[in-house]
């Protein structure tokens, strides 16, 4: 059963609150990073795999394949030999809501050298971005909103049409100049995939550097 939800996507948050439920979820949450991941839960009842959908540094929802119920104490293994106490909060079908017993630090879970090594890295992740940037195309330069951004590109919002193969520069705030080309452009949205590579280490500590809203 687990590799048929290979296709789905775990959800990073830096929100310190815990997930809510799949019915009362919200899509536009701050900051979201989406990679899959497949976890180990420990409950009353023993050890199992679990789908780990959507986690913040307060807490996570995970596909669960026994049940659970509110006010289960549980710990999660997020990497090898090491724990994350929690309690169940929710559960709705089979998923459920874990609140952490004290907040995780989620930046330095995802660029630490032993977890890259068990399998967490991601690869071009996107991240849910909501900033302003400017986009420089040739002598002009346009004012643009960020809706998504990788380690090999980023999609803005504009409200000028962008040819697609033009050579662009964006320009984010507290962030170095990228340079990229555009790739596609409709309904007022662009995709722009950068020259180089921006190493996750350095995306990873703008994203937590800007500030939440």
């Amino acid at each position: 059963m687990l590799a048929k939800d290979l296709h789905d996507e775990t959800i990073f948050s830096f929100s310190e609150r815990a997930p809510l439920p799949p019915s009362a979820e919200r899509r536009h949450a701050p900051r979201h990073l989406t990679i899959l991941r497949v976890g180990a839960l420990v409950g009353e009842e023993g050890r199992e795999l679990c789908l780990i959908r959507n986690i913040s540094a307060g807490g996570l929802m995970a596909h669960v394949y026994s049940r659970h119920l509110s006010g289960e104490a549980v710990a999660i293994e997020l990497k090898t030999n090491h724990q994350i106490s929690g309690k169940v909060i929710w559960a709705e079908g089979s998923n459920i809501g874990v609140k952490f017993d004290a907040p995780i630090d989620v930046g330095e879970m995802l660029s630490s050298q032993a977890v890259l090594e068990n399998g967490w890295r991601p690869r071009l992740p996107r991240i849910e971005v909501d900033r302003l940037a400017t986009l420089r195309c040739g002598a002009r330069i346009y004012g643009v909103n960020t809706r998504d951004i990788s380690q090999g590109g980023v999609k803005i919002e504009t409200d000028e049409p962008l040819d697609v193969g033009r050579e662009v520069v964006l320009t984010l705030d507290k962030f170095r100049p990228v340079h990229g080309v555009v790739r596609w452009c409709a309904g007022g949205l662009a995709g722009i995939a950068f020259n180089q590579l921006i190493p996750f280490g350095e995306l990873m500590a703008w994203l937590r550097d800007e500030p939440t809203h």
